[in-house]
């Protein structure tokens, strides 16, 4: 993958930000039924093994850090206890019925640039209610992995690039656009 295009995904009002998580990924998912459970438990383990990165039970300042909420309606977020609190933003629900929007994601971060926890709250009774469950979980996890600035299909190249982005030679945040030439290096070479 060239340097631009991997610049192009983590750039946004002009500004480069490609940050991972810095902290073990303690999952927890509300609201799918046991077997599609299971289908999204496994992709979240097999993508973090993929990158490297632990997984755990429990975050010890957090309890889960990788938040993932699956809704019928965005009017169904007003039963998630303390929304405003947890997302920093009070009119969230509304917000996103307004732009029809299917998912939405927001992440917090460490002192050190790192990823400290994620949020994501996907629509299911909208565009994405026939999606299959293993591609969707695919598309999920791998967009809660780094910061992408914009949706990203799932593919073996964007797999390497998560990858690359996780080897410990690379930082756990990269501000700078000169980063994604470190990260396109990373995967030329092989290294990942």
């Amino acid at each position: 993958m060239e340097p631009d295009r991997i610049a192009q995904l983590f750039t946004r009002d002009g500004r480069y930000l490609c940050a991972r998580w810095g902290r073990p990924v303690a999952p927890v998912i509300f609201g799918l039924a046991d077997e599609t459970l299971d289908i999204f438990r496994d992709v979240t383990r097999a993508a973090l093994a993929h990158a490297r990165h632990p997984i755990a039970e429990t975050d010890p300042e957090m309890g889960a850090n990788m938040m993932s909420f699956f809704l019928r309606d965005w009017d169904e977020l007003a039963s998630v206890p303390d929304l405003a609190e947890l997302t920093g933003q009070p009119d969230l629900p509304a917000r996103l019925a307004g732009h029809g929007a299917s998912q939405y994601r927001i992440f917090r971060f460490d002192a050190d640039g790192g990823i400290r926890a994620c949020m994501t709250f996907v629509n299911m009774g909208g565009v994405l209610a026939d999606a299959h469950p293993a591609h969707l979980a695919e598309g999920l996890v791998m967009r809660a992995m780094l910061t992408f600035a914009q949706d990203v299909p799932p593919s073996a190249e964007l797999a390497a690039l998560i990858r690359a982005a996780y080897d410990p030679v690379m930082p756990v945040v990269g501000t700078d656009p000169s980063h994604a030439l470190r990260l396109s290096a990373r995967m030329a070479a092989g290294a990942v």
